[in-house]
């Protein structure tokens, strides 16, 4: 049997294949950092934009349509949060005038999950001869 139905994993191929240019822009800067990031993870009946599986944290990035899909969006919310998930929502517009940052905040956020960093960083190589 399988784990996720067909008709889902299909539905998630087609958003990956004609992902939104905020998605496109965040996933080009992401993809390459660690914890490894997915995009349109099938999550129950909810397929998420954008997820860090260890650190369970469900990414969405909501447009203007989110405007009138309130209701749907908060039901969507409260089951990944039930389920154990961290959501964070993002404005296209914020992805638009500040990628980097963007991108920052979801691995800082990522980070938080896993349970932050290191308490005491590992000193600087600045200044250390090779």
């Amino acid at each position: 049997m399988r784990r996720v139905p067909e008709h889902m994993t299909a539905n998630a191929r087609a958003l990956r294949n004609g992902q939104t240019d905020a998605e496109r822009q965040v996933w080009r800067r992401i993809s390459r950092y660690r914890p490894r990031f997915t995009r349109q993870l099938v999550v129950g009946p909810y397929i998420v934009d954008l997820a860090c599986r260890s650190a369970k944290l469900a990414v969405e990035f909501d447009g203007s349509q989110h405007l009138d899909a309130r209701a749907y969006d908060d039901l969507r919310t409260e089951f990944l949060i039930e389920n154990g998930w961290t959501v964070l929502r993002l404005w296209n517009g914020d992805v638009f005038e500040n990628p980097d940052g963007v991108v920052e905040a979801i691995l800082h956020k990522a980070a938080e999950c896993l349970g932050g960093t290191h308490p005491q960083p590992l000193p600087s190589r600045e200044g250390r001869r090779t």
